[in-house]
């Protein structure tokens, strides 16, 4: 398994021992999230690191459309709890790029292709996503939007 799967797996052991009842609840999530991802994926024996980040930043990310939905029904408690949450996954993305850093992907990517325009998003948003490895989407899409204004 990877570096990360492993990491994931000792620090729920710890967490069983230190009896942290959220980080034991979403560290075995995750860990069910990774072994169906792993099951979809017939013949593979492991999962990348790359792979498990994205299982990862898919967790995080359902989380943040519950967040959404329980402000909008004014269920605040069950919110805090799905940000804690979303505080022990990120312990195991990899650090957020920040916005100097994607601009200059975004502003590179947009010079190397000709007549580079809004009607040519999808392109744009394609290649940065391929460069900058590890970055939210909605950060780059708001980037690539702002560099083409």
């Amino acid at each position: 398994m990877s570096e990360l799967y492993t990491a994931i797996n000792n620090d729920l052991k710890n967490a069983m021992r230190e009896k942290n009842e959220l980080s034991v609840s979403v560290l075995r999530m995750l860990i069910a999230s990774l072994k169906n991802k792993l099951i979809s994926l017939v013949g593979q024996s492991d999962l990348s690191d790359d792979e498990v980040v994205a299982v990862i930043k898919s967790e995080v990310k359902k989380r943040k459309d519950s967040i959404d939905a329980y402000i909008q029904g004014n269920r605040k408690d069950l919110a805090e709890k799905e940000e804690a949450e979303i505080a022990i996954l990120n312990k195991y993305l990899p650090a957020a790029m920040s916005e100097e850093e994607l601009e200059k992907i975004v502003r590179e990517v947009v010079a190397s292709i000709p007549e580079a325009s809004a009607a040519k998003f999808g392109q744009i948003m394609g290649q940065v996503m391929a460069k900058a490895k590890g970055a939210d989407g909605n950060a780059v899409s708001a980037m690539v939007k702002k560099v083409l204004a």
